[in-house]
């Protein structure tokens, strides 16, 4: 399970078997987030994440999806 940032509590990771379109999974507290990072970032499924919480963690995602991408390939291909 690669790691690619922590920030604010928020863990921005992947799987190492992980699919496109390039994503990332964001676990905060006891919930869990994925956004769609390929083209714009999109939410796609959260659980356990309250509204404040994943607006927070898609602007990490914004201002970090250069990294996510480069981190994707990195390790994906």
């Amino acid at each position: 399970m690669p790691r690619i940032f922590e920030k604010d509590g928020f863990v921005f990771f992947f799987y190492s078997n992980d699919h496109r379109p390039i994503h990332v999974h964001v676990r905060y507290g006891g919930g869990e987030a994925v956004f769609n990072v390929e083209d714009d970032v999109e939410l796609r499924e959260s659980h356990g994440l309250k509204v404040k919480e994943l607006s927070k963690a898609e602007l990490l995602a914004r201002q970090n999806q250069e990294l996510i991408w480069e981190k994707w390939h990195e390790h994906i291909g």
